[in-house]
């Protein structure tokens, strides 16, 4: 499997993981969503709005990017100005805009090729320390940081009384013939 075959399943596995977590948070009261469970980022809803605030920041680094002007359009999307920014204080209005990320990420990610992946993403972090780094290792420090936190988040739902259901990316990967 190449890199960007990989990136091509993580894609919507991490677009299907995120309808299934919010699929089960909506299960729960705002105040149940609210509480601060003593996760990294408070409460479930916090973690969820991390989250979604990294990938539009992520998301914006990659728009301003030159090779990519015009494959990712955040017309309407907030902008978080750190990874604390809250995207919505409520689920039902954050989970289409996390619909909207998701559909972006598999779309810009079906747009790439390897030499794309093989390039170098140049940015700056929200305090302004510049970097350069391999898109790749973006694409999959991307994913990775999605998986951790939302991790975090089936477990805290889980305390919670709700069971997300099957988590494993081998559930999305195809048996070969």
């Amino acid at each position: 499997m190449s890199s960007l075959d990989h990136f091509r399943l993580m894609a919507p596995y991490n677009a299907w993981m995120n309808a299934k977590v919010y699929d089960a948070a909506g299960r729960l009261t705002t105040d149940d969503l609210c509480r601060d469970r003593g996760a990294f980022f408070g409460s479930i809803l916090g973690t969820l709005n991390h989250l979604a605030a990294s990938d539009l920041t992520w998301f914006g680094r990659l728009a301003a990017h030159p090779p990519f002007a015009g494959r990712l359009d955040l017309a309407g999307l907030p902008q978080p100005t750190g990874n604390r920014f809250i995207v919505s204080d409520d689920l039902s209005q954050l989970r289409p805009i996390r619909e909207r990320i998701d559909r972006l990420m598999v779309g810009f990610i079906d747009g790439l090729t390897e030499a794309d992946i093989g390039g170098i993403l140049s940015y700056r972090r929200a305090d302004g320390t510049p970097h350069r780094k391999v898109l790749s290792s973006v694409l999959s420090h991307i994913f990775n940081h999605q998986t951790h936190h939302r991790g975090q988040v089936t477990t805290l739902l889980t305390q919670a009384g709700i069971d997300v259901g099957v988590t494993d990316l081998l559930a999305l990967v195809p048996d070969i013939d």
